[in-house]
């Protein structure tokens, strides 16, 4: 299903805001994104990747989180092991390793192509824990988000021709049957 730019910034800021709202995020927190562009415009993963997608979902994204100053991350491909775009103070703050490897449109992808060109600053990390996730074309974020996982259900279960999938985190429940739990859970 092919969308138009605005529809697609229409429903993936819908997608985003139904993450925010479930996970609630605090500045400083990180959000990772998986993505094929492939899949949003129709295609089979891998198959057809489209820069100009790329572009107008990052740049989306970008226009919700920096205002609420909640930080990004874009996962690549498996032909870059799954590294993440992220910008330089963030890894350094965070203590992530930065790796040697930028992205290409078939060693990345279209995603972390258009973070490379819209970030001030950016590197590529191996490892993450991120609060939450959105996957769009069942990229497996999996591993980037912090545990415990919970998934999160947006309305639009659809980007184009992608499936939808998010996972927020929460603290881990410790103690026994007298152990009270907090109201964020």
């Amino acid at each position: 299903m092919m969308l138009s730019d605005e529809e697609l910034r229409t429903q993936l800021s819908g997608i985003v805001h139904d993450v925010l709202d479930a996970a609630r995020l605090e500045p400083g927190d990180t959000l990772v994104l998986g993505c094929t562009t492939s899949e949003v415009v129709g295609g089979q993963i891998g198959k057809q990747s489209s820069p100009e997608t790329g572009k107008v979902i990052v740049r989306t994204l970008l226009d919700i989180l920096q205002p609420l100053h909640i930080n990004l991350a874009v996962q690549g491909c498996e032909h870059i092991n799954r590294a993440l775009a992220v910008e330089r103070k963030v890894a350094k703050e965070k203590g992530w390793e930065i790796v040697s490897v930028v992205p290409a449109l078939h060693a990345g992808g279209s995603c972390s192509m258009a973070t490379f060109e819209m970030f001030t600053d950016p590197v590529e990390v191996e490892h993450i824990v991120a609060e939450a996730g959105i996957d769009i074309g069942d990229t497996s974020i999996g591993m980037h988000v912090k545990f415990v996982q919970v998934p999160v259900r947006p309305r639009q279960k659809e980007l184009g021709g992608a499936h939808v999938t998010a996972l927020r985190s929460r603290p881990k429940y410790i103690g026994g049957e007298r152990a009270q739990y907090g109201p964020r859970l």
